[in-house]
């Protein structure tokens, strides 16, 4: 298990920079944190965990967020 902890942490750190540099969606708003990625065992899925701060819609902005998973799992 050690090995898919890495890969988690390392999954956390690239998403959450990526949302921070690369997303441009002018809805995501306030500040948003990746507080876990959690993937199974034979790495096909990854489900992504955020937290979010100081955003006036959070229903919005995390759909935004959604909106742009295809964009994020390309790079």
């Amino acid at each position: 298990m050690a090995n898919l902890d890495r890969i988690n942490a390392e999954l956390q750190r690239q998403i959450s920079e990526i949302i921070r540099t690369e997303v441009k969606n002018p809805r995501v708003k306030g500040i948003l944190t990746v507080t876990e990625v959690r993937t199974t065992a034979d790495l096909k899925y990854a489900k992504v965990y955020v937290s979010l701060l100081n955003s006036k819609n959070e229903e919005k902005t995390i759909e935004a967020i959604q909106n742009s998973a295809g964009f994020i799992r390309s790079l």
